[in-house]
């Protein structure tokens, strides 16, 4: 697989040891006792110290040059802290949007299989989140797109925002990333694991890969994509 940051000038580690510790009534990553920043040039204050610990280890794993693209929690904190802090109802009006076309309310037509397990699975989660979180939302069967109630949509907006800047970066991107505001939310309450949020969202596909067999180009992706969940759930556990 080719390095997408070839030919990119990388700027060089200018520390030696990366430690974490009280900021402004929050807590940082130290980098030879300093806090980095943000782009935007803020300082890279975090709510918590485990949240900070997790910003830290991208730092500390950075070897000679620092490659911004293997550093997930440290991008993701400094879109809290650049971008969502100031457009708190934007991003969470992208959850709503997911809301909207929900991954796991379409299920399969058939087959009968594939739907039981649809139904064990993803009929559980949503059921869980009409009673947990009040969210209710429709199923459809097919592709075809079933609206839903402006009053589910109103729900999922609230969810959203009751969250700090921190949760609400996160769950925005747990939404994209498995197309689900229903298990974005519940990786954030801790419900399910991040592996487990990874398998309710790729179910279709793991379905076929055990009919028909892997598609190993596309294995790079969905290791990206367990990843990234398996990261989401460090960073909501750290807001916990």
């Amino acid at each position: 697989m080719s390095d997408s940051g070839a030919g990119v000038q990388r700027p060089k580690r200018f520390y030696k040891t990366v430690t974490v510790g009280p900021l402004d009534g929050g807590f940082a990553p130290l980098l030879d006792g300093r806090a980095p920043k943000t782009p935007a040039g803020q300082r890279l204050v975090l709510p918590s110290e485990a949240l900070a610990a997790l910003v830290a280890e991208d730092w500390d794993a950075q070897t000679d040059e620092i490659d911004v693209a293997r550093m997930p929690a440290m991008r993701m904190a400094a879109t809290a802290l650049d971008r969502v802090s100031q457009a708190r109802e934007d991003v969470a009006e992208e959850v709503v949007r997911y809301a909207g076309s929900d991954l796991i309310c379409y299920f399969a037509e058939h087959p009968a299989g594939l739907i039981a397990e649809q139904e064990i699975r993803w009929g559980t989660l949503l059921a869980w989140a009409e009673v947990e979180l009040g969210l209710k939302l429709e199923r459809a069967e097919g592709v075809l797109h079933r609206p839903q109630a402006s009053g589910a949509l109103d729900r999922a907006r609230t969810l959203a925002l009751s969250l700090d800047d921190f949760g609400l970066t996160a769950l925005a991107h747990a939404t994209a990333l498995f197309g689900s505001a229903v298990i974005a939310l519940a990786l954030q309450r801790g419900e399910i694991t991040g592996q487990e949020a990874h398998d309710l969202a790729r179910l279709d596909e793991a379905w076929q890969e055990e009919r028909w067999g892997v598609d190993y180009e596309a294995a790079d992706r969905t290791a990206a994509r367990l990843a990234e969940a398996l990261l989401l759930e460090r960073w909501f556990k750290a807001l916990r």
